[in-house]
């Protein structure tokens, strides 16, 4: 009859990659896991993981597992949390934010969380909003930051703020008074899928400029070819504010450009959680003002 610690047991492993890592992580010893993994196995009449190389990969079973395993321990500890409604958050906190917020607005909220919840232990992880979204769906995040409006199933939002966005140019580069004088241009911006990327696409083709977007995953390189002069980019504001420095940079803002709304997203099977709701009040508090 399998257990609960066997369902951790196979997120630990999933998670790590190791049986001996899984071990550290679940405070045992790897004799243990391996031989309750086995046991599961046996139950369950399939493989979970495979041989890969020094480490374990999950099989595609293993795979479908490992989902029902997560929703199975997330209503676990919700329900725990359920029965002390009085309790103050504590415990653990993973939090998904795509790179605009975290290296922006994010680090003095963080401090203030910190402050104010010291017995929360918060993680925070980076990627872009559909990496956030699956991390959402198998409970591996407790919340995220996007910014973007289309949500896959079973996944609740509140808007926190409107990021304006800005046109940077290199200090050596031609005035841009129009959508129209970016025409031939090279513009650096986040592959296709980005939200910041679809306001450029959407602002460039309602006045039938062509231009070249060239597509990076990260602020910084896009920032730093703009800074050596190989082009333009289109940023959110925050995300300028934290490249000030940067030399050479010319900004421009135009009103047709609308600013991109920032959630918070959750996943709405899990209804109590001190910890995640005490972060989304401190979000709304602080970015809503």
């Amino acid at each position: 009859m399998m257990e609960l610690s066997q369902l951790n047991m196979v997120r630990a492993v999933a998670r790590t990659g190791s049986i001996a890592r899984a071990a550290l992580q679940l405070h045992c010893v790897p004799s243990n896991i391996t031989t309750r993994i086995k046991q599961l196995e046996s139950e369950l009449g399939t493989a979970l993981f495979i041989r890969a190389g020094r480490g374990l990969k999950i099989s595609p079973a293993g795979e479908i597992f490992l989902g029902y395993s997560e929703r199975i321990l997330a209503l676990v500890d919700e329900a725990k949390r359920a029965m002390d409604h009085n309790a103050s958050p504590r415990g653990n906190l993973r939090i998904g934010a795509i790179e605009s917020c975290a290296g922006g607005r994010l680090p003095p909220l963080l401090a203030e969380y910190h402050r104010r919840y010291p017995q929360v232990t918060l993680e925070l992880v980076t990627g872009t909003w559909s990496q956030l979204f699956d991390e959402l769906q198998h409970h591996r995040l407790d919340g995220a930051l996007v910014a973007t409006d289309v949500l896959p199933a079973k996944l609740k939002r509140t808007t926190l703020y409107r990021e304006p966005l800005v046109l940077i140019t290199h200090a050596s580069a031609a005035p841009i008074l129009s959508a129209g004088d970016l025409h031939s241009q090279t513009l650096f911006m986040w592959p296709s899928g980005c939200p910041y990327r679809r306001a450029l696409e959407d602002w460039l083709g309602a006045n039938g400029v062509q231009a070249s977007i060239t597509g990076y995953a990260s602020w910084g390189t896009i920032i730093g070819c703009v800074s050596a002069g190989a082009g333009m980019a289109l940023v959110p504001e925050g995300v300028l504010e934290r490249y000030a420095q940067s030399a050479g940079l010319l900004s421009y803002r135009f009103t047709e450009l609308q600013p991109v709304e920032n959630r918070f997203v959750w996943h709405q099977d899990i209804q109590r959680h001190p910890a995640r709701d005490a972060f989304a009040q401190l979000l709304q508090e602080q970015l809503l003002g």
